[in-house]
């Protein structure tokens, strides 16, 4: 029997959440069968994929090593945890949940200190005056080390922090911190303020591969359906589907309806009844029942779309690729 196919996803709390709710929309229903605090689940229909619940930082970890295909977790914590991320991990998918921002955040109380050069040119003066290096407090060292070095700050030391890191300057602990934050308010309410050009990376969940996982074929087909259910569901979110029918529509009227609208007629023109068939962003809908309405169209009809399946796979193709590296 071939191994599983292992697809991890967050164990707890509002990850956990909008990671089944993903899923579910794209018709990959997950399921605890041994129950709800079982840390293993299944997809319904897809008997060989195993659904394994870890803590986001542990999922960036199995996804380093392999021990799993395919995982959600934050971009934070990809490039924070993976050395070489880039060749080791592919961030298929940015998944619309779990927005932070890693970002460098000084005391209020540094006027002078509003960019990332300005706080080069205390660092000297700093140590100076004070015996020692500036600190800075983070979960974030690989991710500190390397935006410091890009802007050529090298004057500090980087305390690790194990708990709340907004507060290490009030402490005592350390100067300023890099950290995540989503609205920047713990951060002011701590007396820090980010500096203009200090956000480091501007993270999200992400559906993740592993390259060092076991790509069978096996796997991969089931990586192609998963990833097909996936980009159907995406491709109907962007589209609702307009149908009407009329004599005088022809393809200088789709071609002016495509360039005006955006829409797409994915079934070809209209039939030899007149019936046409559109895909249209929501945003126009309006604006092209309105046209048609005015070359001829006595009845225009507008549905939502479940998803919508082509014969490529924008996903799968980015993930082959990968693997061909």
């Amino acid at each position: 029997m071939s191994p599983p196919f292992v697809v991890a996803v967050p164990s707890k709390g509002r990850l956990q959440e909008n990671a089944e709710a993903f899923f579910a929309r794209a018709g990959l229903a997950l399921a605890k069968p041994g129950g709800a605090r079982d840390y293993r689940g299944t997809i319904a229909g897809l008997d060989n994929v195993e659904i394994a619940y870890l803590s986001a930082s542990e999922i960036a970890a199995n996804l380093a090593r392999g021990a799993v295909h395919l995982g959600v977790t934050g971009e934070d914590l990809v490039r924070e945890s993976i050395a070489d991320a880039d060749k080791r991990v592919l961030l298929i998918e940015g998944l619309g949940f779990g927005s932070a921002n890693v970002v460098v955040a000084v005391p209020q109380a540094w006027i002078d200190v509003r960019t990332m050069a300005d706080l080069d040119d205390v660092a000297s003066g700093f140590r100076e005056q004070h015996n020692h290096r500036m600190r800075v407090a983070t979960k974030y060292i690989n991710l500190t080390r390397s935006f410091f070095a890009r802007h050529g700050v090298s004057d500090y030391r980087i305390v690790e922090s194990a708990g709340a890191t907004e507060g290490a300057p009030a402490a005592g602990a350390a100067e300023l911190i890099v950290d995540i934050t989503t609205t920047g308010a713990t951060l002011a309410a701590n007396g820090l303020k980010v500096l203009e050009d200090g956000v480091i990376l501007r993270s999200q969940a992400n559906l993740v591969a592993s390259k060092d996982a076991d790509w069978s074929n096996g796997a991969r087909e089931t990586a192609r359906v998963i990833l097909d259910h996936i980009a159907a569901r995406a491709r109907a979110a962007k589209h609702r589907e307009v149908r009407t029918r009329f004599a005088g529509c022809n393809d200088a009227l789709l071609s002016e309806a495509h360039n005006r609208f955006g829409v797409v007629a994915p079934f070809g023109g209209p039939t030899s009844s007149g019936m046409l068939t559109l895909h249209c962003p929501p945003g126009k809908l309006y604006a092209l029942g309105s046209f048609l309405r005015d070359h001829g169209a006595d009845t225009v009809s507008v549905v939502s779309l479940d998803y919508v399946f082509d014969r490529e796979n924008p996903l799968f193709a980015k993930l082959e690729a990968f693997l061909r590296q």
